[in-house]
């Protein structure tokens, strides 16, 4: 293990190695799976492209807030393949957002996403495709939710199948009125594929996790509430719409510097993921980046003295 790293270090520091250097860099971007694992993301880019439909729309605002928006009305905003490479792009353009603060991720047309199309389901059936796609959408969802940045799912209409995983992929959710969340992999015959159960597990314990799945129940806003799936609930109001709330939802975490909000999310990132050594190792780098920056001078100099 230590050779190969030693030896992917040296292949990403010559610049002769072109396309190959490049290749492993993206790839070990928060990812889960590389070339190492038989994991080719070109290959199953061109095969889930070849389902178009829909698309994955990013808006960033100045305020560092950006809107997410998953756009196949149609379908009731499910996942084509060509969407699931959107997502993909849409991350990578967020990952580079130097100014980014805050992230709601939200469907079109009232409604959150209903999981995956299955045209392209029905196309990509046999186990070979299934794992490369599963091993697609894990790596995606998991650098969305490891973006230097603070994430809401706004879950208007229904979120099932995967997108109930996608919602787990967020740091928050908000539910609107009505709305309802739902793991229907059980009735499809399949169990979560994009990290939706590892997830699960994580935001609402092991026990709620396996009456979700098993039971594949319809999780309304009260009980979204109750086991911690859901953050808050939007009540609708004449004056706001959903997106206006949960804009205003989020900026109770998002507001300030743009670099003391990415540090807050890499400290609580590294204190979830990793070892209490090596979190603690990382809290102090992320400390050193911000000790004497502008934000913290800034509040030095606009703070009396202690009497």
């Amino acid at each position: 293990m230590m050779v190969l790293c030693a030896l992917r270090r040296q292949l990403l520091s010559r610049s002769s190695c072109g396309a190959w250097a490049r290749l492993l860099q993206r790839q070990s971007r928060g990812c889960v799976y590389s070339i190492t694992h038989g994991f080719n993301q070109d290959e199953i880019r061109e095969k889930l492209q070849a389902f178009p439909g829909g698309s994955i729309d990013l808006l960033k605002q100045e305020s560092g807030i950006a809107v997410l928006t998953i756009n196949n009305p149609a379908r009731m905003n499910a996942f084509s393949g060509s969407m699931m490479v959107d997502l993909e792009e849409r991350v990578s353009q967020l990952e580079s957002w130097t100014d980014c603060k805050g992230l709601i991720v939200q469907g079109s047309s009232g409604t959150f996403c209903s999981g995956s199309d299955l045209n392209a389901v029905r196309a990509i059936s046999n186990p070979q495709d299934g794992m490369k796609m599963c091993m697609f959408m894990q790596n995606t969802l998991t650098r969305l939710l490891r973006l230097p940045l603070i994430s809401v799912a706004l879950v208007e209409g229904r979120a099932l199948g995967g997108g109930a995983e996608l919602i787990t992929a967020c740091d928050f959710r908000l539910m609107a009125s009505g709305s309802v969340i739902q793991f229907v992999h059980k009735h499809m015959g399949l169990v979560p594929g994009w990290g939706g159960a590892a997830r699960l597990v994580r935001i609402v314990g092991s026990q709620h996790a396996l009456k979700l799945l098993g039971g594949a129940l319809k999780v309304e806003p009260e009980l979204g509430l109750q086991i911690g799936l859901a953050d808050g609930v939007l009540e609708a109001e004449e004056d706001a719409l959903p997106l206006q709330q949960a804009e205003d939802w989020l900026s109770r975490y998002t507001k300030g510097a743009a670099p003391v909000i990415q540090a807050v999310k890499k400290v609580v990132l590294s204190g979830r993921e990793l070892p209490l050594s090596d979190a603690l190792r990382t809290e102090k780098d992320v400390f050193g980046t911000v000790w004497g920056g502008p934000a913290n001078l800034q509040a030095l100099a606009s703070k009396p003295k202690h009497k």
